[in-house]
């Protein structure tokens, strides 16, 4: 049973890293790659480190503001950084749109969710062990005590209105945890925000 469920919760982890929608956006971050390439492109003039984020459609968009912004770059300081951030709500903007992801502004460095960071960082060491070993942990531990939860109130929901409730309760968030997992594993994980 055990190492079924471990199977099973692979299988989760493989969606996930193989979807081409990553299931939380750190690309609007100041410490996400989208804007990383972009600090590295104005910093080596290199417009094309930056077309993989964008559609085809949007590539004249993107080059035409890049140039703008680097022909900027040894000038005022400030007009510089306003223009700078501009193009980077520009690039990010674009690239969220091929996802079909709503832009909602660049977001500080900082905020990027732990298992993002686990993605980032099994991509870079060419190696997803440790993603595996944490991830799969803390999804059987989640699984694990929601079910003792809707388990323990099993036995008394009968008893009263409330303690239905709570159990109708512990019983949805289980269910619904369940049902999603396998919805992802059935239909992609979606976009940025599911």
């Amino acid at each position: 049973m055990q190492t079924t469920f471990k199977t099973f919760i692979l299988l989760i982890v493989s969606m996930l890293l193989l979807s081409t929608n990553p299931v939380s956006a750190h690309c609007d971050s100041y410490d996400g790659p989208v804007i990383i390439d972009a600090y590295k492109a104005l910093e080596t003039n290199n417009v094309n480190l930056l077309l993989k984020w964008v559609s085809e459609s949007q590539e004249a968009e993107i080059k035409d503001l890049f140039r703008k912004t680097y022909n900027l770059k040894s000038g005022d300081k400030e007009i510089y950084t306003i223009v700078e951030k501009h193009f980077l709500e520009t690039l990010v903007r674009l690239h969220r749109e091929t996802e079909g992801a709503p832009f909602t502004g660049l977001k500080p460095a900082g905020q990027v969710a732990p298992i993002v960071q686990m993605a980032d960082n099994s991509i870079e060491t060419q190696s997803v062990q440790e993603l595996n070993r944490r991830f799969l942990g803390h999804i059987e531990r989640v699984v694990n005590e929601k079910f003792q939860t809707v388990n323990q109130l099993s036995a008394q929901k009968d008893n009263s209105v409330e303690q239905g409730r709570a159990y109708v309760e512990a019983y949805v968030d289980y269910v619904h945890l369940l049902v999603g997992i396998h919805g992802m594993l059935e239909h992609g994980a979606g976009g940025h925000d599911h």
